[in-house]
């Protein structure tokens, strides 16, 4: 009997797993009425009622299963609450329409829009290392991509991971072949790898004193600009013989100073070869889930009031958005009489009294061929204005 009932119950259990369900507490079925049936089915096999102390046995068994079930419902329900605010919360915070933000006439074309966009993410993946997934995705997008936009970070790369291996050769010898461009940026990473250097023989112990007296030759070069440093690493031999690392020196074996070359190469080498430290895709990223809101409830507003014509520029925005100082890469003027961001076809000129004002306004200002400066009573002749690049 035991047997039938439970061969019934699990090819229930089958067939519900089969269907991908959770078994949702309002879709459960009754647990006593298949127990019934079942109950029905063992004594249509057997023939013969059952006994007074299977028929109890049954009881017993069919209200620990109705337990059971009714708990894991009341569990399920809890769950399936969650699980519902989840998708609730989403489709709250998320816009499907979030492309109206952006004016049609921002491409050219939409391939245009599709190929700067695949760039992008091809150049993200070559400058986090993912080599094999931007070499992929070159051929599915029949993209062409020379060698000489690949080499620069190839090369980056490789360094980067040398250094993450503590190998510090790679970059010794990149930083000594770039000597003058990175003096000319007054960068010292040249300096900072030979301190590390030499910081990897102190930390070899006595054995390798005479050796790290040898290699602070090295540091001649840099004796004007870093002589504080010099000194401070020279003053640690003194402590050599009963170990650094219990010395008022023990701050020069600390790990840190492995990522802190690591950043310092990566920002140097990135501006001697004209690229970012981060990727445009993870700039821009970050800058659109910063603008996107405000950009949304711009739109809003406009399409309410109805004045979609005041957002005509592909070239600036309808307000100005705070992103902060980390998006801070060089300046901009806003021309303080027409109020409008200038751009190459508007760019400011200088007046010679000083003042500075967008192309568009110096023309409108003309009278008579002069021009009045709209801030002080100076009256100066149009073409006397100077072009300022910011």
């Amino acid at each position: 009997m035991g047997s039938t009932v439970n061969r019934a119950w699990r090819s229930c259990c089958t067939m519900w797993a089969s269907c991908g369900l959770s078994w949702p507490a309002q879709d459960y079925f009754r647990t006593d009425v298949f127990l019934s049936a079942s109950h029905q089915e063992v004594q249509a096999v057997q023939g013969t009622p059952l006994s007074a102390t299977l028929s109890l046995v049954m009881s017993q068994c069919c209200r620990k299963i109705k337990d059971t079930v009714q708990k894991l419902a009341s569990d399920h329900k809890d769950i399936h609450s969650s699980v519902s605010r989840v998708g609730k919360a989403i489709d709250r915070n998320f816009d499907s329409e979030i492309c109206g933000v952006v004016s049609d006439a921002v491409w050219d074309s939409r391939e245009k829009q599709q190929q700067t966009l695949q760039m992008a993410i091809l150049e993200h993946l070559y400058q986090q290392g993912m080599l094999s997934v931007a070499e992929e995705l070159c051929q599915e997008s029949t993209l062409n991509v020379d060698l000489d936009f690949k080499q620069p970070f190839l090369e980056l790369n490789r360094i980067l991971e040398a250094l993450h291996e503590q190998d510090l050769g790679p970059a010794l010898e990149w930083a000594v072949s770039h000597r003058q461009r990175l003096l000319e940026l007054n960068s010292s990473l040249e300096f900072k790898l030979h301190r590390l250097q030499f910081i990897r023989l102190l930390a070899g112990g006595p054995e390798k004193q005479l050796e790290a007296l040898s290699y602070a030759r090295h540091f001649q070069p840099f004796a004007h600009v870093h002589q504080r440093e010099i000194q401070v690493m020279m003053g640690s031999l003194v402590y050599l013989q009963l170990g650094l690392e219990k010395s008022p020196y023990c701050h020069l074996l600390d790990n840190s100073h492995w990522a802190e070359i690591c950043e310092t190469f990566t920002r140097d080498a990135c501006s001697l070869l004209g690229l970012s430290v981060e990727s445009p895709l993870s700039v821009s990223f970050a800058s659109g889930c910063v603008a996107l809101p405000v950009l949304m409830n711009i739109k809003a507003v406009m399409e309410q009031r109805q004045c979609s014509g005041v957002w005509s520029h592909k070239d600036e925005l309808p307000i100005e958005i705070e992103l902060g100082m980390k998006c801070w890469y060089h300046s901009v003027f806003a021309c303080p009489i027409l109020r409008q961001q200038t751009s190459d076809s508007n760019p400011p000129i200088k007046l010679i009294c000083g003042h500075v004002i967008s192309r568009d306004a110096l023309n409108k200002l003309i009278n008579g061929g002069k021009l009045k400066c709209p801030y002080c009573p100076m009256e100066q002749n149009p073409a006397d204005g100077k072009r300022i690049i910011f």
